[in-house]
């Protein structure tokens, strides 16, 4: 099916078509590294749920590693998808084990700079449902982060931006001091979707990643309306997670537009901008 007469207007579905890149979305990504300098000093990325390829072409674009020291790329979707330069494709389930080892064997047993994830579901127009399913995909990519981001590392990742939003952003923080949501001004101003950026991954004291045990959201993860549980995969967060864990304040800051940036701990939390095109 063709593209609708809304996408060929759009200026970002122009330019990607100029620019060369698979998806609008690329600009997304392109927009948070702009304001958050995320690629800065980065060797080893991960894309996860990587198709159609946007996210991978930018990662392959920007990183440069040093002599003798290429930057490496590796993507992940359950479809393959068309070779990039520069990118290793990886045809898997992130919510598996044997996805998170290869991953690791790729990068010959050095962990990740910075993992990416803009997957999304098949939006459902119920906006509960839809907001718990994106909500189980971004704790099954926050799973799979934990098993191959080094300590100090950066993810990013889409979340849709519900009514129980502060309870992911109060499972994000369990593992980095500096979370932040934001809206690129690529991003539609009718959709619901921002992009998490968490940066100096510290995962809890006494954390263990089991590769054996199913990953968030395998076991019913959260409910729409409660607090999500504990990431299954590691059993010695169960402690950690409680009531006083549910205190996340974000700031609201009004963009002028009708959008807002909202900003949890550490810097970045007064992105501005104009959600125009």
């Amino acid at each position: 099916m063709g593209r609708s007469s809304k996408d060929k207007r759009d200026v970002y579905y122009r330019l990607a078509k100029e620019g060369g890149w698979r998806a609008r979305s690329a600009f997304k990504l392109l927009q948070l590294e702009q304001r958050f300098q995320i690629l800065q000093g980065v060797q080893r990325a991960v894309d996860l749920c990587a198709a159609p390829g946007s996210w991978s072409q930018v990662l392959s674009r920007h990183l440069r590693g040093s002599e003798g020291s290429p930057a490496q790329v590796v993507a992940v979707d359950l479809q393959a998808m068309a070779p990039l330069p520069g990118v290793v494709q990886i045809q898997g389930d992130i919510t598996k084990a044997s996805t998170a080892q290869e991953i690791q064997r790729h990068f010959e047993g050095h962990p990740a700079d910075l993992v990416v994830c803009d997957g999304a579901p098949d939006v459902t127009g119920l906006h509960d449902l839809d907001e718990y399913i994106q909500a189980q995909l971004l704790l099954a990519a926050l799973n799979i982060t934990t098993h191959v981001l080094k300590k100090g590392g950066t993810f990013v990742a889409k979340i849709f931006r519900g009514k129980d939003v502060t309870l992911l952003y109060s499972q994000l923080r369990l593992f980095f001091p500096d979370v932040t949501c934001a809206k690129p001004r690529s991003s539609r101003n009718s959709s619901i979707e921002a992009f998490v950026v968490c940066r100096g991954y510290s995962p809890p004291r006494g954390l263990r990643a089991h590769h054996g045990e199913p990953p968030a959201g395998a076991r019913g993860g959260a409910v729409p309306g409660r607090p999500p549980r504990p990431l299954p995969g590691h059993r010695s967060l169960r402690g950690l997670w409680g009531p006083e864990r549910l205190r996340p304040r974000p700031q609201l800051l009004p963009a002028g537009t009708g959008l807002y940036w909202e900003g949890l701990g550490g810097t970045g939390g007064d992105w501005e901008g104009t959600g125009r095109d």
